[in-house]
């Protein structure tokens, strides 16, 4: 295992644009951590974002204290890999559905008209952008 202050490596970041399961967690004070499994991107700036509804528990909990990590690793089959963000987050008003738009494609391709449907519903729901600025990254490679 490593760990580096803060960065993600070209090596993680090429990890990381795999359409892989995140898991979530958010800083929740005396309640202990609940990860939920979350799309997400990791951008060429080195920070992860994700989407999610304003009023959504994480959201609330993150403008009471705005740390979070995510978690994510390869799949069963697949040598053990996996790479840890941890710091804080800014809920920014702008960009969720174009990223949802995106998400969507990566996670499910754009070809079957029920997610069609699935995707529509999404982006007519009101939607926040959640970005993790990497404060730690943990990492490991078998």
């Amino acid at each position: 295992m490593s760990i580096d202050a803060g960065s993600l490596t070209p090596q993680d970041l090429e990890f990381l644009q795999r359409p892989l399961h995140g898991f979530l967690s958010v800083a929740g004070g005396p309640i202990p951590a609940q990860p939920r499994p979350v799309w997400f991107e990791a951008t060429a700036e080195g920070t992860i974002q994700l989407f999610t509804g304003p009023d959504s528990p994480k959201v609330r909990r993150l403008r009471r204290d705005p740390r979070a990590s995510i978690v994510v690793a390869a799949p069963v089959g697949e040598s053990e890999r996996w790479v840890s963000v941890a710091g804080r987050v800014t809920v920014e008003p702008d960009g969720a559905h174009d990223l949802c738009t995106r998400l969507a494609a990566r996670y499910w391709g754009v070809d079957d008209p029920a997610r069609a449907d699935q995707l529509a519903e999404m982006l007519a729901a009101d939607q926040v952008r959640l970005v993790i600025h990497p404060e730690t990254v943990s990492r490991y490679a078998n």
